[in-house]
C-alpha cells in the first residue's frame, strides 16, 4: 500500500481524533486492578465524569461501546411489557427504540422528520393523554448524530412536569457530551447515556450511565434479568474505584487526561468553541449553495453538520473522492438518508486551522466530484471566524 503523505483529516462525527496527551496517558503500563493505585485511578475518572455531566448521582463506567450504555440503561429499570416514549429524531433514535423492542419493551414512536430535535409539546400531549401512567420512560437522543440536531432537553422535562407525569426521563448524549451543554441534575434528568469516542476524545472503549436516586430505586424493583449491566453492583463498587470485573485499565488513563483537558479550557468555552466552528461550517454550506439538513433554528448541532446532496448526486460517490484526493474522511448518510447527505464532524480536538483545512478538503472534493455548487464556502467560514471572537483567546 502506497503511504499517504501528509495528515489524515478525520472528519467523521466520532470516534474523534485523540490529543498526544491523551495517547501517552494511555501508553502507561498496565497495573493491578484490584491493588490501591487502580482505586486511585477508578475514584478520579469517577469523580471527574460527576463534573462532566454536572451531576452529585452517580456515574457508572462500563467497559463497553455507546450501545451497550444503552442497554444498560433499558435493562435496569424497564422489564418486559413496559411502555416507553420515544421521539424518532433519526437514525441512533431508531436504533435505540429496536434495541428496546427486542428487549421486549413496547416502544411509541412519536415521527419526526429527521430536521430538527425532539418537540417538547408533542411529548406533553402524549403524557398527557396517558392518563393510566403506563409509559414507564421518555426516552431522547440529546445530539441525533445521523442529522446533526439537537434535542432541547430541558424544555423536555418541563414539558414532562407540566403534563404532571411520573415517567423517568431517559436521555442519550453519546455524540452531545463534552462537546455542547448538557447539565444532568439541574435538567432533571433520571438516565443519561454516552460514550468516550466523541468529546471525550478517546478511542471507542468506556461508556457511561449517570444515575438518577428515582431511577436507582427503580432498579431496585424493577427491570429486566441482567448481570453485566446491573447497576447495583457497579454502584457498590464503582464507589470504592474498583470494577466487578476487569475494566478498560488504559482508557480510564485516557478518560482522566481528557477530564483535565476539558477543564484546563473550561467547559464554558469547550460548548462556545465547538458552536463558534459549526456556525462557521454552516456558513461554509450556505455559500457553497448547498443545505443543512437540520432546517430549525436553535436546533442546529456544534458537533456536525450534516449537508444535503443536489438531487441526483451521490453522497458516498462524493464522499469516497474527497478520501482519495484529499485525505479526508467524511461522515456517510445512515439508513433514511443513505447516499443524500454527507457529514461534517467538528468535535474534540479542533480548532480554526483544522476546520478550515477540513472546509477545504470538501469544497476541493466538491469540484473534483462534480457536484454542482458556487465556490467561496471556505472564504466565508474564515470570514466568520475572523469575525467572531474565539473564545479563551480574544479579549
Amino acid at each position: 500500500m502506497t503511504h499517504v503523505f501528509g495528515r489524515h483529516f478525520l472528519q467523521i462525527p466520532g470516534p474523534s481524533p485523540v490529543p498526544d496527551r491523551v495517547l501517552r496517558a494511555m501508553s502507561a503500563q498496565v497495573i493491578d486492578h484490584r491493588g490501591p493505585e487502580f482505586g486511585e485511578l477508578g475514584l478520579k475518572a469517577r469523580a471527574g465524569m460527576k463534573t462532566i455531566f454536572k451531576t452529585q448521582q452517580d456515574v457508572i463506567i462500563y467497559p463497553s461501546s455507546g450501545t451497550g450504555a444503552w442497554e444498560a440503561a433499558l435493562a435496569n429499570v424497564l422489564k418486559e411489557g413496559d411502555r416507553v416514549l420515544m421521539y424518532e429524531t433519526g437514525h441512533f433514535a431508531t436504533l435505540w427504540k429496536k434495541m428496546a423492542e427486542k428487549l421486549g419493551v413496547r416502544a411509541e414512536f412519536i415521527g419526526g422528520d429527521w430536521r430538527s430535535g425532539a418537540d417538547p409539546d408533542q411529548i406533553e400531549q402524549h403524557l398527557r393523554a396517558d392518563t393510566g401512567h403506563e409509559i414507564k420512560a421518555v426516552c431522547v437522543v440529546h445530539n441525533e448524530t445521523s442529522t446533526g440536531s439537537v434535542s432541547p432537553i430541558a424544555d423536555v422535562r418541563r414539558a414532562m412536569d407540566a403534563a404532571g407525569h411520573p415517567a423517568l426521563l431517559m436521555v442519550d448524549t453519546i455524540s452531545g457530551l463534552a462537546s455542547i451543554d448538557f447539565r444532568f441534575d439541574e435538567w432533571g434528568i433520571d438516565v443519561a447515556v454516552s460514550g468516550s469516542q466523541k468529546g471525550l476524545m478517546l478511542p471507542p472503549g468506556i461508556s457511561f450511565n449517570a444515575v438518577s436516586g428515582k431511577a436507582l430505586e427503580a432498579a431496585k424493583n424493577n427491570g429486566m434479568r441482567r448481570s453485566y449491566w446491573d447497576w447495583q453492583e457497579m454502584v457498590e463498587i464503582n464507589g470504592k474505584g474498583y470494577f466487578p470485573y476487569t475494566p478498560a485499565t488504559n482508557m480510564l488513563y485516557g478518560l482522566v487526561e481528557a477530564i483535565d483537558m476539558l477543564h484546563e479550557e473550561g467547559l464554558d468555552t469547550v460548548f462556545a468553541r465547538h458552536q463558534r466552528l459549526a456556525a462557521a461550517t454552516r456558513a461554509a454550506v450556505r455559500a457553497w449553495g448547498l443545505e443543512v439538513l437540520c432546517n430549525r433554528q436553535g436546533h442546529e448541532s456544534g458537533v456536525l453538520t450534516t449537508v444535503m446532496m443536489p438531487e441526483g448526486h451521490s453522497a458516498d460517490a462524493f464522499r469516497a473522492e474527497a478520501l482519495r484526493h484529499y485525505n479526508i474522511s467524511l461522515g456517510s448518510g445512515l439508513s433514511k438518508v443513505a447516499d443524500k447527505v454527507f457529514r461534517i464532524g467538528h468535535l474534540g480536538d479542533i480548532n480554526d486551522l483544522t476546520l478550515v483545512g477540513a472546509l477545504s478538503g470538501v469544497e476541493m472534493a466538491l469540484s473534483k466530484a462534480r457536484v454542482p455548487h458556487e465556490k467561496g464556502g471556505v472564504a466565508a467560514a474564515m470570514e466568520h471566524l475572523e469575525s467572531t471572537p474565539a473564545p479563551g483567546i480574544d479579549a
